[in-house]
C-alpha cells in the first residue's frame, strides 16, 4: 500500500477513470504523496482507496461482489 502510482495506474486498481482522480484532486479529496522525476503527482493506494470511499458513500454506491 506504500507503493507509489500514477493517476492512470490508481484509477485501473479503483475502477474508476483518470478524469476522476483529477476531480478528486481538484476537490481537495486528495494530495499527491510524491512526485515522478518530471513533477507529475504520484499516489499511494491507501490515498486513492480513501477518497473512492468517501465518493462512494457520499453517492450510496455499495461495492460489487
Amino acid at each position: 500500500m506504500n507503493e507509489l502510482m500514477t493517476p492512470a495506474e490508481g484509477a485501473d486498481l479503483c475502477g474508476v477513470t483518470v478524469d476522476t482522480i483529477w476531480q478528486w484532486k481538484r476537490r481537495g479529496l486528495i494530495q499527491p504523496d510524491g512526485l515522478d522525476e518530471r513533477g507529475r503527482p504520484l499516489y499511494r493506494q491507501i490515498t486513492l482507496a480513501r477518497a473512492e470511499a468517501k465518493t462512494r458513500k457520499r453517492a450510496g454506491r455499495v461495492l460489487a461482489a
